[in-house]
């Protein structure tokens, strides 16, 4: 079942619309299809709603501040989780956060949950070309479903 609601992504997307401006449905879909991504690596309930949280904020900086970007992003994430009681995953999303783009994989502090992000995070930056495991149709069903409107082009820019 490919996910296009979850109510904590939602909050705090909507919290950004203004800022997002016209790219909210852009940043709305990635967002979604690198949650649905990671949570078809990790079964494991228990990480999905900090995969959710961390896909919601961990490109947010380029619009609140600028395209050095992971630190504001980081930022934005640990205020959340302190706001809404949930302190103690801190450490860990600012490491889903911060290793989003490294290319080799990552070793240290939370490695499953940090590789599984990233993971989720190039299959659709680079669209597909190299899916680390990730079933052919299962990725095709999450592009059908929520389609790219245009965040590649916003990526060249």
């Amino acid at each position: 079942m490919i996910i296009t609601e979850n109510k904590s992504i939602d909050q705090i997307l909507i919290n950004y619309r203004a800022v997002l401006k016209d790219d909210f449905q852009v940043y709305r879909n990635h967002v979604y299809r690198i949650y649905n991504y990671a949570i078809i690596f990790d079964e494991d309930k228990s990480n999905h709603e900090k995969y959710a949280i961390a896909a919601a904020f961990h490109d947010i900086g380029i619009w609140t501040h600028s395209f050095d970007y992971l630190e504001p992003s980081i930022k934005l994430a640990s205020e959340y989780l302190t706001k809404t009681g949930k302190q103690d995953w801190t450490k860990e999303v600012a490491l889903l956060i911060d290793n989003h783009h490294k290319i080799s994989v990552y070793k240290g502090d939370f490695q499953p949950t940090v590789e599984v992000f990233r993971k989720s995070d190039w299959i659709d930056v680079i669209m597909g070309v190299k899916r680390f495991g990730l079933d052919t149709l299962k990725y095709k069903a999450i592009q059908q479903q929520i389609y790219n409107k245009g965040f590649h082009w916003f990526l060249i820019k």
